[in-house]
């Protein structure tokens, strides 16, 4: 029996609604065929990996995701600098033959009593393919003055929660506006543009040497595994293909890396963290730990002049931090971790009407459970939906004095957490929770089975075919083992070779790296 029926409609033709009828949130629940209906809200590790892998034989896997690909994050750095093209880092959501159906969209709302989610188009969003910040604008600026968008609902068997986290700015003055992120491959692109636009200003005639000086400043602010490799994937291409294009200016490159904490690469033994930042200080890249960036602003720094005698729109931006003060850069890339996803936040707060037919009472009296207030259980500190040990949402009375799970949703990635204890918020714990949770529900043995995260280790490019690998064992003293330099290097890009979840894209990424050590970098701006 489908949980929703009040309006039976194929998936695809939302649009042959008239319009009349469009302006009000419909029902798109398609047959499937007496299979059950998985809802996966989300295109990221999680959501996508589960999709390719759930058995289309049991269940009717639909897709609802603002973006209609999956980016390879961990080869977005390679995008961003033009060693990899940016199609070699993406998946496409709608696959020929695959049965996972597809829905462009945001996720608003979800009815767990009714079994629906709510979501609102976003096929004209630009806000998608970009990192987001916070509360985002999207369809609201493209509508026209007095008109709502509109939604439409998804009725779903089993429901899948994988919308991943957004950019955390910590609400840094001017970082929202003039930061670049590197989350989506829109932030790739918009990188690659600027630092091809940084050199093309700085090699005018009319451009001063002091404005030289600040174009070429890069900034990275975050010295965890994204913001190092993307400092040593920014030095690879000034010093392997920029130079030899731009040869007057390479004295005026300088690259940055500000931390608020005493060390960069936390995560890391402490003799490979010091072996990256060694490696570093030859390159001439600048590590400052313990610095804290108060402002991000577009212009000069106080007291600073043009002496190109204009200003120009774009050029120079100026970065504050407590230390030492007003800095003159050219870029800013902006890798300070996540915060919660505000769908998570705001709609998965309550459950609004409790899900008798798919919730199971674990702590108290199961007696007029549904005429309690229930609301989802989070995590204190980060906001995150706690999941059990089958990543099942777990619930709760406003007063704590009645817990329990629903036993048809799921949540996985960087906004769940086990109730047992976190886990990395990283693309390795999300590929294993969905390739888990597939295997389990095509099995059919979930009850029996509980989710247990095996390490695999952690690595980081550092520049200069050198990186960093440190296994997830240690040995009989406790310390972690790893390796460093080009045996690591070669290690590094194996591993993400491996990963890489198409055979397309198996076949194009060690073409285009073969391409541009022989050739060198695309460098064409666009």
């Amino acid at each position: 029996m489908r949980p929703l029926q009040r309006l039976r409609i194929p998936i695809g033709r939302v649009n042959a609604l008239p319009a009349s009828r469009r302006t009000f949130a419909t029902a798109v629940d398609a047959p499937a065929n007496g299979r059950e209906r998985v809802v996966i809200l989300g295109s990221g590790w999680a959501g996508y990996v589960l999709s390719k892998k759930l058995d289309t034989r049991k269940f009717a896997p639909l897709v609802v995701s603002p973006r209609s690909y999956f980016v390879f994050t961990p080869l977005l750095n390679d995008a961003a600098v033009g060693t990899l093209e940016f199609r070699t880092v993406l998946e496409p959501v709608r696959r020929k033959n695959s049965g996972v159906s597809f829905l462009q969209g945001w996720a608003d709302d979800v009815d767990f009593a009714e079994k629906t989610v709510t979501v609102e188009p976003s096929a004209l969003d630009p806000d998608v393919g970009h990192a987001l910040t916070g509360e985002r604008q999207g369809n609201r600026s493209i509508q026209p003055e007095g008109r709502t968008v509109p939604t439409f609902k998804v009725g779903y068997d089993r429901l899948i929660i994988a919308v991943g986290c957004y950019s955390q700015t910590f609400g840094t003055k001017g970082v929202r506006e003039n930061a670049m992120f590197l989350k989506d491959v829109g932030d790739a692109r918009k990188i690659r543009r600027r630092i091809l636009e940084l050199f093309e200003m700085a090699v005018l005639p009319t451009t001063s040497e002091r404005v030289k000086k600040d174009l070429l400043h890069f900034a990275i602010v975050g010295g965890g595994p994204t913001g190092m490799e993307f400092a040593a994937q920014l030095w690879d291409l000034v010093h392997q293909d920029l130079w030899k294009l731009y040869p007057g200016l390479t004295d005026y490159v300088r690259i940055s890396l500000y931390d608020v904490a005493p060390k960069v690469l936390p995560m890391f033994d402490a003799s490979l963290a010091d072996y990256a930042v060694r490696n570093y200080k030859r390159q001439g890249i600048e590590i400052k730990t313990s610095h804290h960036v108060e402002e991000l602003r577009q212009g000069f720094p106080k007291g600073g002049i043009d002496h190109s005698g204009h200003r120009m729109k774009g050029g120079v931006y100026t970065l504050r931090t407590r230390e030492e003060g007003d800095i003159g850069i050219g870029m800013c890339v902006w890798s300070t971790g996540n915060m919660m996803n505000p769908f998570v936040r705001k709609a998965l707060n309550t459950v609004h009407k409790y899900p008798s037919k798919s919730a199971e009472i674990t702590t108290g009296e199961t007696k007029l459970a549904d005429q309690k207030q229930w609301i989802i259980e989070r995590d204190a500190k980060s906001g995150s939906i706690l999941v059990d040990d089958r990543l099942r949402v777990q619930i709760q009375t406003q007063y704590k004095d009645r817990e329990a799970f629903m036993k048809d949703v799921y949540c996985l990635g960087d906004v769940a957490r086990l109730a047992s204890g976190p886990l990395p918020a990283t693309a390795q714990v999300a590929n294993q929770q969905a390739l888990w949770l597939a295997k389990r529900l095509n099995k059919g043995d979930l009850d029996i089975q509980t989710f247990g995260f095996h390490n695999m280790g952690i690595m980081t490019y550092i520049g200069n075919a050198k990186a960093l690998f440190q296994g997830g064992y240690t040995d009989r003293e406790g310390k972690a083992k790893g390796l460093k330099g080009w045996l690591a290097f070669l290690l590094w890009r194996g591993a993400y070779l491996t990963m890489t979840l198409s055979w397309r894209n198996k076949i194009l990424v060690p073409m285009y790296w073969m391409v541009n050590r022989v050739f060198g970098r695309d460098i064409t701006r666009f």
